[in-house]
Protein backbone atom coordinates (compact mmCIF):
# COMPACT_ATOMS: atom_id res chain seq x y z
CA UNK A 1 0.00 0.00 0.00
CA UNK A 2 1.16 3.53 -0.73
CA UNK A 3 0.32 5.99 2.05
CA UNK A 4 1.37 9.01 -0.02
CA UNK A 5 -1.11 8.02 -2.71
CA UNK A 6 -3.89 7.65 -0.15
CA UNK A 7 -2.94 10.98 1.41
CA UNK A 8 -3.09 12.59 -2.03
CA UNK A 9 -6.68 11.38 -2.39
CA UNK A 10 -7.91 12.25 1.08
CA UNK A 11 -6.19 15.66 1.30
CA UNK A 12 -6.67 16.69 -2.35
CA UNK A 13 -2.96 16.77 -3.18
CA UNK A 14 -2.78 16.09 -6.93
CA UNK A 15 1.03 16.05 -7.06
CA UNK A 16 1.13 13.11 -4.65
CA UNK A 17 -1.38 11.20 -6.76
CA UNK A 18 0.51 12.00 -9.94
CA UNK A 19 3.91 10.96 -8.55
CA UNK A 20 2.68 7.58 -7.33
CA UNK A 21 3.45 4.70 -9.76
CA UNK A 22 0.40 3.74 -11.80
CA UNK A 23 -0.52 1.78 -14.93
CA UNK A 24 -2.55 2.56 -18.04
CA UNK A 25 -3.60 -0.70 -19.66
CA UNK A 26 -6.41 0.59 -21.88
CA UNK A 27 -4.93 3.36 -23.97
CA UNK A 28 -5.37 4.01 -27.69
CA UNK A 29 -1.98 5.54 -28.33
CA UNK A 30 -2.80 7.88 -31.22
CA UNK A 31 -5.43 9.48 -28.96
CA UNK A 32 -3.33 9.35 -25.80
CA UNK A 33 -1.97 12.90 -25.70
CA UNK A 34 -3.37 16.21 -24.49
CA UNK A 35 -5.64 18.19 -26.82
CA UNK A 36 -3.67 21.34 -25.93
CA UNK A 37 -0.48 19.72 -27.29
CA UNK A 38 -2.14 19.05 -30.64
CA UNK A 39 -3.46 22.58 -30.85
CA UNK A 40 0.02 23.97 -30.24
CA UNK A 41 1.67 21.56 -32.68
CA UNK A 42 -0.76 22.28 -35.51
CA UNK A 43 -1.24 25.95 -34.73
CA UNK A 44 -5.01 25.61 -34.94
CA UNK A 45 -7.93 25.61 -32.52
CA UNK A 46 -9.32 22.08 -32.58
CA UNK A 47 -12.82 22.19 -31.05
CA UNK A 48 -13.38 20.00 -27.99
CA UNK A 49 -15.72 17.01 -28.28
CA UNK A 50 -19.28 17.26 -26.93
CA UNK A 51 -19.42 16.75 -23.13
CA UNK A 52 -21.74 13.76 -23.60
CA UNK A 53 -21.80 11.70 -26.80
CA UNK A 54 -24.35 9.15 -27.91
CA UNK A 55 -22.09 6.15 -28.19
CA UNK A 56 -19.27 5.30 -30.58
CA UNK A 57 -20.95 6.69 -33.67
CA UNK A 58 -21.08 10.23 -32.33
CA UNK A 59 -17.51 9.87 -31.10
CA UNK A 60 -16.47 8.66 -34.55
CA UNK A 61 -18.15 11.67 -36.15
CA UNK A 62 -16.05 13.92 -33.95
CA UNK A 63 -12.87 11.96 -34.72
CA UNK A 64 -13.45 11.89 -38.47
CA UNK A 65 -14.47 15.53 -38.52
CA UNK A 66 -11.73 17.01 -36.35
CA UNK A 67 -9.04 14.49 -35.41
CA UNK A 68 -8.62 11.95 -38.20
CA UNK A 69 -6.84 14.46 -40.47
CA UNK A 70 -4.19 14.72 -37.74
CA UNK A 71 -3.08 11.17 -38.46
CA UNK A 72 -3.11 11.21 -42.25
CA UNK A 73 0.58 12.13 -42.36
CA UNK A 74 3.49 10.30 -40.81
CA UNK A 75 4.69 13.51 -39.13
CA UNK A 76 1.39 14.03 -37.33
CA UNK A 77 1.10 10.38 -36.32
CA UNK A 78 4.59 10.40 -34.87
CA UNK A 79 3.82 13.56 -32.92
CA UNK A 80 0.71 11.86 -31.50
CA UNK A 81 2.69 8.87 -30.27
CA UNK A 82 5.31 11.11 -28.68
CA UNK A 83 2.53 13.09 -26.98
CA UNK A 84 1.10 9.86 -25.55
CA UNK A 85 4.47 8.78 -24.15
CA UNK A 86 5.06 12.24 -22.65
CA UNK A 87 1.62 12.22 -21.05
CA UNK A 88 2.25 8.81 -19.50
CA UNK A 89 5.58 9.90 -18.02
CA UNK A 90 4.14 13.14 -16.67
CA UNK A 91 1.26 11.33 -14.99
CA UNK A 92 3.41 8.82 -13.12
CA UNK A 93 2.60 5.89 -15.38
CA UNK A 94 5.24 3.18 -14.97
CA UNK A 95 3.49 0.45 -16.96
CA UNK A 96 1.59 1.13 -20.16
CA UNK A 97 -0.10 -0.98 -22.81
CA UNK A 98 -0.81 1.40 -25.70
CA UNK A 99 -2.60 -0.08 -28.69
CA UNK A 100 -1.28 1.02 -32.09
CA UNK A 101 -3.80 0.51 -34.88
CA UNK A 102 -2.30 -1.76 -37.51
CA UNK A 103 -3.34 0.65 -40.27
CA UNK A 104 -0.40 2.90 -39.34
CA UNK A 105 2.07 0.52 -41.02
CA UNK A 106 1.00 2.36 -44.18
CA UNK A 107 3.05 5.38 -43.09
CA UNK A 108 6.31 3.44 -43.50
CA UNK A 109 7.98 2.13 -46.68
CA UNK A 110 9.16 -0.97 -44.84
CA UNK A 111 5.77 -1.38 -43.18
CA UNK A 112 5.72 -3.19 -39.81
CA UNK A 113 9.49 -3.03 -39.44
CA UNK A 114 9.48 0.73 -39.91
CA UNK A 115 6.58 1.21 -37.49
CA UNK A 116 8.31 -0.90 -34.84
CA UNK A 117 11.55 1.02 -35.28
CA UNK A 118 9.81 4.36 -34.80
CA UNK A 119 7.85 3.16 -31.75
CA UNK A 120 11.03 1.98 -30.03
CA UNK A 121 12.74 5.27 -30.81
CA UNK A 122 9.80 7.32 -29.48
CA UNK A 123 9.66 5.29 -26.29
CA UNK A 124 13.38 5.83 -25.68
CA UNK A 125 13.13 9.55 -26.41
CA UNK A 126 10.11 10.42 -24.28
CA UNK A 127 9.55 7.74 -21.64
CA UNK A 128 12.50 5.32 -21.39
CA UNK A 129 11.78 4.51 -17.73
CA UNK A 130 8.18 3.48 -18.43
CA UNK A 131 7.60 -0.26 -18.83
CA UNK A 132 5.96 -0.17 -22.26
CA UNK A 133 4.19 -3.23 -23.66
CA UNK A 134 3.91 -2.89 -27.47
CA UNK A 135 0.30 -3.65 -28.37
CA UNK A 136 -1.23 -4.04 -31.81
CA UNK A 137 -4.83 -2.90 -32.07
CA UNK A 138 -7.34 -3.51 -34.82
CA UNK A 139 -10.98 -2.81 -35.54
CA UNK A 140 -13.79 -5.29 -35.96
CA UNK A 141 -14.40 -3.64 -39.32
CA UNK A 142 -12.30 -5.58 -41.83
CA UNK A 143 -13.98 -3.95 -44.82
CA UNK A 144 -11.39 -1.26 -45.54
CA UNK A 145 -9.20 -2.34 -48.48
CA UNK A 146 -5.98 -3.92 -47.29
CA UNK A 147 -6.78 -3.57 -43.59
CA UNK A 148 -6.87 -7.27 -42.84
CA UNK A 149 -3.44 -7.61 -44.45
CA UNK A 150 -2.14 -4.84 -42.13
CA UNK A 151 -3.43 -6.77 -39.11
CA UNK A 152 -1.82 -10.03 -40.17
CA UNK A 153 1.40 -8.21 -41.04
CA UNK A 154 1.64 -6.74 -37.53
CA UNK A 155 0.83 -10.09 -35.96
CA UNK A 156 3.54 -11.80 -38.01
CA UNK A 157 6.15 -9.13 -37.21
CA UNK A 158 7.02 -10.63 -33.83
CA UNK A 159 7.34 -7.14 -32.36
CA UNK A 160 4.05 -6.77 -30.51
CA UNK A 161 3.50 -8.47 -27.16
CA UNK A 162 -0.23 -7.79 -26.81
CA UNK A 163 -3.28 -7.69 -29.08
CA UNK A 164 -6.52 -5.70 -28.70
CA UNK A 165 -9.75 -5.86 -30.71
CA UNK A 166 -12.03 -2.81 -30.68
CA UNK A 167 -14.79 -1.07 -32.63
CA UNK A 168 -18.51 -1.84 -32.75
CA UNK A 169 -18.89 -4.81 -30.39
CA UNK A 170 -21.69 -6.51 -32.27
CA UNK A 171 -20.40 -5.82 -35.79
CA UNK A 172 -19.11 -9.38 -36.10
CA UNK A 173 -19.21 -12.45 -33.83
CA UNK A 174 -15.98 -13.12 -31.95
CA UNK A 175 -15.47 -16.30 -33.98
CA UNK A 176 -14.52 -14.06 -36.93
CA UNK A 177 -11.25 -13.19 -35.20
CA UNK A 178 -10.59 -16.50 -33.48
CA UNK A 179 -7.80 -17.54 -35.86
CA UNK A 180 -5.91 -14.31 -35.18
CA UNK A 181 -6.16 -14.70 -31.42
CA UNK A 182 -5.10 -18.34 -31.58
CA UNK A 183 -2.01 -17.25 -33.47
CA UNK A 184 -1.38 -14.51 -30.92
CA UNK A 185 -1.66 -17.04 -28.08
CA UNK A 186 0.83 -19.31 -29.81
CA UNK A 187 3.27 -16.40 -29.91
CA UNK A 188 2.82 -15.78 -26.18
CA UNK A 189 0.96 -12.50 -26.66
CA UNK A 190 -1.46 -11.08 -24.12
CA UNK A 191 -4.99 -11.19 -25.55
CA UNK A 192 -7.52 -8.40 -24.96
CA UNK A 193 -10.73 -7.26 -26.62
CA UNK A 194 -13.37 -4.61 -26.09
CA UNK A 195 -16.63 -6.07 -24.83
CA UNK A 196 -19.36 -5.14 -22.38
CA UNK A 197 -19.17 -1.45 -23.11
CA UNK A 198 -22.30 -1.45 -25.27
CA UNK A 199 -22.94 -5.20 -25.46
CA UNK A 200 -24.42 -7.26 -22.62
CA UNK A 201 -22.87 -9.51 -19.98
CA UNK A 202 -23.31 -12.68 -22.04
CA UNK A 203 -21.38 -11.06 -24.87
CA UNK A 204 -18.51 -10.38 -22.46
CA UNK A 205 -18.31 -14.02 -21.49
CA UNK A 206 -18.67 -15.32 -25.04
CA UNK A 207 -15.97 -12.98 -26.33
CA UNK A 208 -13.62 -13.93 -23.49
CA UNK A 209 -14.22 -17.64 -24.04
CA UNK A 210 -13.97 -17.68 -27.82
CA UNK A 211 -10.87 -15.48 -28.00
CA UNK A 212 -9.28 -16.89 -24.80
CA UNK A 213 -8.82 -13.42 -23.38
CA UNK A 214 -6.49 -12.49 -20.57
CA UNK A 215 -8.30 -9.17 -20.05
CA UNK A 216 -11.43 -7.39 -21.24
CA UNK A 217 -11.38 -3.73 -22.18
CA UNK A 218 -14.37 -2.15 -20.37
CA UNK A 219 -16.49 -5.24 -19.55
CA UNK A 220 -18.75 -3.16 -17.31
CA UNK A 221 -21.97 -4.81 -18.55
CA UNK A 222 -20.82 -7.87 -16.58
CA UNK A 223 -22.17 -6.12 -13.48
CA UNK A 224 -25.71 -7.06 -14.56
CA UNK A 225 -25.03 -10.81 -14.23
CA UNK A 226 -23.92 -12.55 -11.04
CA UNK A 227 -23.12 -15.63 -13.12
CA UNK A 228 -20.80 -13.77 -15.49
CA UNK A 229 -19.11 -11.89 -12.64
CA UNK A 230 -18.48 -15.18 -10.83
CA UNK A 231 -17.05 -16.65 -14.03
CA UNK A 232 -14.73 -13.68 -14.59
CA UNK A 233 -13.49 -13.76 -10.99
CA UNK A 234 -13.00 -17.53 -11.07
CA UNK A 235 -11.01 -17.35 -14.30
CA UNK A 236 -9.04 -14.29 -13.14
CA UNK A 237 -9.94 -12.24 -16.19
CA UNK A 238 -9.11 -8.62 -15.55
CA UNK A 239 -11.36 -5.73 -16.60
CA UNK A 240 -9.52 -2.61 -17.74
CA UNK A 241 -12.15 0.04 -16.99
CA UNK A 242 -12.31 3.66 -18.21
CA UNK A 243 -14.93 5.43 -16.06
CA UNK A 244 -14.82 8.89 -17.67
CA UNK A 245 -15.09 7.35 -21.12
CA UNK A 246 -18.14 5.37 -20.01
CA UNK A 247 -19.86 8.51 -18.73
CA UNK A 248 -19.02 10.73 -21.70
CA UNK A 249 -20.20 8.09 -24.17
CA UNK A 250 -23.53 7.84 -22.37
CA UNK A 251 -23.03 4.27 -21.15
CA UNK A 252 -23.17 5.23 -17.45
CA UNK A 253 -25.26 8.01 -15.92
CA UNK A 254 -22.41 9.48 -13.86
CA UNK A 255 -19.35 8.38 -11.91
CA UNK A 256 -21.34 7.93 -8.70
CA UNK A 257 -23.41 5.21 -10.42
CA UNK A 258 -20.53 3.49 -12.20
CA UNK A 259 -20.77 -0.34 -11.99
CA UNK A 260 -17.06 -0.69 -11.23
CA UNK A 261 -18.08 -0.78 -7.56
CA UNK A 262 -20.25 -3.86 -8.16
CA UNK A 263 -17.47 -5.55 -10.14
CA UNK A 264 -14.94 -4.83 -7.40
CA UNK A 265 -17.26 -6.18 -4.71
CA UNK A 266 -17.66 -9.43 -6.65
CA UNK A 267 -13.94 -10.11 -6.56
CA UNK A 268 -13.12 -9.12 -10.14
CA UNK A 269 -9.71 -7.58 -10.63
CA UNK A 270 -10.30 -4.13 -12.14
CA UNK A 271 -7.94 -1.37 -13.21
CA UNK A 272 -8.43 2.34 -14.05
CA UNK A 273 -7.34 3.66 -17.43
CA UNK A 274 -7.67 6.58 -19.85
CA UNK A 275 -9.05 5.01 -23.06
CA UNK A 276 -8.70 8.14 -25.24
CA UNK A 277 -7.34 11.06 -23.21
CA UNK A 278 -7.43 13.33 -26.27
CA UNK A 279 -11.22 12.93 -26.35
CA UNK A 280 -12.25 12.30 -22.75
CA UNK A 281 -9.76 14.60 -21.06
CA UNK A 282 -9.11 12.56 -17.89
CA UNK A 283 -5.67 11.28 -16.94
CA UNK A 284 -5.24 8.13 -14.87
CA UNK A 285 -4.58 10.34 -11.83
CA UNK A 286 -7.85 12.16 -12.55
CA UNK A 287 -9.73 8.86 -12.71
CA UNK A 288 -8.56 7.91 -9.20
CA UNK A 289 -9.27 11.32 -7.71
CA UNK A 290 -12.69 11.67 -9.34
CA UNK A 291 -13.84 8.23 -8.16
CA UNK A 292 -12.68 9.04 -4.64
CA UNK A 293 -14.59 12.32 -4.70
CA UNK A 294 -17.83 10.52 -5.56
CA UNK A 295 -17.47 8.36 -2.44
CA UNK A 296 -17.60 5.22 -4.55
CA UNK A 297 -14.31 3.90 -3.13
CA UNK A 298 -12.13 4.54 -0.13
CA UNK A 299 -8.53 5.65 -0.60
CA UNK A 300 -7.32 2.21 0.48
CA UNK A 301 -9.56 0.47 -2.07
CA UNK A 302 -8.34 2.73 -4.85
CA UNK A 303 -4.79 1.96 -3.79
CA UNK A 304 -5.62 -1.74 -4.18
CA UNK A 305 -6.98 -1.07 -7.69
CA UNK A 306 -3.80 0.87 -8.49
CA UNK A 307 -1.71 -2.12 -7.43
CA UNK A 308 -3.83 -4.42 -9.63
CA UNK A 309 -2.46 -2.68 -12.71
CA UNK A 310 1.16 -3.07 -11.61
CA UNK A 311 1.08 -6.84 -11.12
Amino acid sequence: MNLDFQKGLTENLPDLIRRTPKSDLHNHAALGGQLSDFRAFLGTDIPPPPPIMKGLREMDRYIYGHLRPLFQTRENFEFAIGAAFRQAKNDGIVRIEMSIDCWFVNHYPNRAEGLASFLKQSHQEYAPDVNWIPEMGFSRNFEAPGYQHCVEECLDSGFFRSIDLYGEELAEPPETYQYLFKKAKQQGMKCKAHAGEFGDADHVRKTAEVLELDAVQHGIASATSHEVMHWLAKNRIQLNVCPTSNVRLGVVKDLAHHPIRILFDHGIRVTLNTDDLLIFGASVSDEYFNLFQTGLFSAAELDQIRENGLR
